[in-house]
């Protein structure tokens, strides 16, 4: 699982604290363009050698057989920097966006409104690489009510069971994706606490950095933590 890069939304909170002038899809930042830049460069070291057994920190090369983001456009453009350094088409898949969807906030109420997204038409416009849901037309794809966050931990599930469905233990999948729902994932395979549940004594958080990789591997009855939020790929200065 990666995060994508630094989004304007990212860059807001980071200097103010606030969500004030968030945008409901924001892009990537310069220095978000960057990390996407290292983050390719970083995961096709190695591409063409021989697939190692026993590489559990891919010391040796990622090798990956799949690639997906979600459809929100700063997960696009960070697996559209991959899938052009290593031949890999990028597959949109939706369940993996991040929690909310596309909505835009009231600043003073902080009511939450759902918008319609980007629709086919942008996308093969500013990504003519990514591969579209057949479903997605004119319309765009969330086009739906604010999701709130009870519902979030319900795609995560789903989103493993869709994970199980499409792919054997021979795959390797390399999914960009969105900090919020990459915490979803993780709390839902580890049994923490749900989103709601920010009351307990022992709170528990999962950080994802900016294009940091985390990699899990799925065996019959298991599941094993390799490593969490790695950024070996960044200089220090852009890291966020």
């Amino acid at each position: 699982m990666i995060r994508h890069a630094q989004s304007e939304n990212n860059e807001i909170w980071a200097r103010t604290g606030s969500s004030n002038g968030r945008s409901p899809d924001p892009l990537l930042t310069e220095i978000g363009e960057q990390q996407a830049h290292h983050l390719g460069q970083h995961i096709a070291q190695n591409w063409t050698k021989a697939d190692p057994d026993n590489d559990g920190h891919n010391r040796l090369g990622f090798h990956f057989t799949h690639l997906y983001s979600s459809l929100m456009v700063r997960a696009v453009a960070t697996g559209t920097a991959i899938a052009r350094r290593v031949g890999l088409p990028l597959v949109a898949w939706e369940t993996v966006h991040e929690t909310g969807g596309i909505f835009e906030r009231d600043e003073e109420t902080h009511e939450r409104t759902g918008l319609p997204g980007p629709n086919r038409a942008f996308f093969e416009a500013q990504y003519p690489d990514l591969v579209l849901p057949d479903a997605l037309g004119e319309a765009g794809w969330w086009e739906r009510p604010y999701e709130p966050r009870t519902q979030v931990m319900e795609r995560a599930q789903r989103f493993l069971d869709e994970l199980q469905q499409r792919h054997n233990g021979d795959d390797r999948v390399a999914i960009v994706t969105h900090g919020g729902f990459f915490v979803a994932v993780l709390r839902t395979l580890f049994g923490f606490a749900t989103l709601d549940n920010e009351e307990s004594e022992n709170r528990i958080w999962l950080h994802a950095h900016n294009t940091s990789i985390t990699r899990l591997d799925f065996s019959e009855g298991r599941v094993d933590l390799l490593y969490l939020n790695r950024l070996d790929h960044l200089p220090t200065e852009l890291i966020t």
